[in-house]
């Protein structure tokens, strides 16, 4: 690693709070840029606008979508417009490339039968852990809460008498969540009834600070949660290819199409921008469309 990358990755981690993750994918990103210079024999001061489309070029010709080309070039713009800055080098070329065009991507959502089902049959089951998994599906679908934020979430966070949790989220940015009734009732069974149990097979207490744990008794992890969302789909025999971020989506989508306010939802998601936010816009308008063609489908039929 060069010493303008490593610079940029601690200004990243360090004065902008970015997460580890956030760091490692910019880290990459970089990382794929200068293995293309060094192979190319071009100093990074030497970079101009005709090196990058270049870079572009090869990126989409080995398979690399827009979307992740959109990605990279944001992640060079601004690592330049640090050296730049910080008179590593004279320009930031980047600034005169535009990015690839790409599809809108818009995300999957479950339909409200579709969450209530998963539910009915996780509640059946009779292993150990059912009831850590129910609390995770309620809270997910009731909070819209972001995979890390789950797992980071500790007791101390949660307030059962307003129903709500103090959620910090990206850039270290806190805010305060509602979850549902039956959230609630999940979350307690849990806490009172399994999280000892699992609390006892890991004496270490440092490793055990988070609401959730796991099936060793540690905290979880983003990983470790996407494998436990698997699981539950195993379990249950309901097929749905179940993420965490599909529930987040839920969440938001069934909270429009019942009359919640857009400026609500972002405050609910943690969105910076409503502009991230009015995705959802479409995607409850597709689902309406879907609706409708496939009830006049059957108006036509009869």
């Amino acid at each position: 690693m060069n010493r303008p990358e490593k610079e940029y990755l601690d200004y990243l981690a360090y004065q902008k709070k970015y997460s580890p993750r956030s760091v490692d994918s910019y880290q990459r990103d970089l990382d794929k840029f200068f293995v293309f210079l060094a192979n190319e024999g071009i100093a990074m001061d030497d970079v101009d606008e005709k090196i990058v489309r270049n870079f572009i070029a090869l990126e989409r010709m080995n398979g690399i979508s827009p979307r992740s080309c959109q990605r990279r070039l944001s992640a060079l713009r601004g690592f330049y417009d640090f050296c730049v800055e910080h008179e590593y080098v004279k320009e930031n070329v980047f600034r005169f490339v535009s990015s690839p065009k790409a599809e809108i991507a818009y995300p999957k959502v479950l339909f409200a039968n579709q969450v209530a089902k998963l539910f009915q049959e996780n509640a059946k089951r009779d292993d150990e852990l059912v009831a850590r998994d129910q609390a995770i599906l309620e809270l997910l679908y009731a909070s819209g809460m972001r995979a890390s934020e789950l797992v980071a979430m500790k007791a101390m966070d949660i307030d059962y008498r307003s129903r709500s949790i103090r959620v910090t989220g990206k850039r270290n940015k806190t805010r305060m969540v509602p979850f549902s009734k039956e959230a609630e009732g999940a979350m307690k069974e849990y806490a009172k009834n399994l999280r000892p149990l699992l609390s006892a097979k890991n004496p270490n207490v440092l490793t055990k600070s988070a609401f959730f744990l796991n099936a060793r008794g540690e905290n979880m992890t983003v990983r470790g949660l996407e494998y436990i969302l698997k699981q539950i789909e195993n379990k249950t025999g309901v097929r749905l290819g179940l993420h965490p971020h599909e529930l987040r989506h839920s969440f938001a989508t069934h909270l429009l199409e019942n009359g919640a306010d857009l400026r609500l939802i972002q405050e609910l998601l943690g969105h910076d921008s409503i502009n991230t936010t009015q995705v959802y816009t479409h995607v409850s308008q597709k689902g309406l469309k879907q609706q409708y063609d496939k009830a006049f489908s059957r108006i036509k039929k009869k």
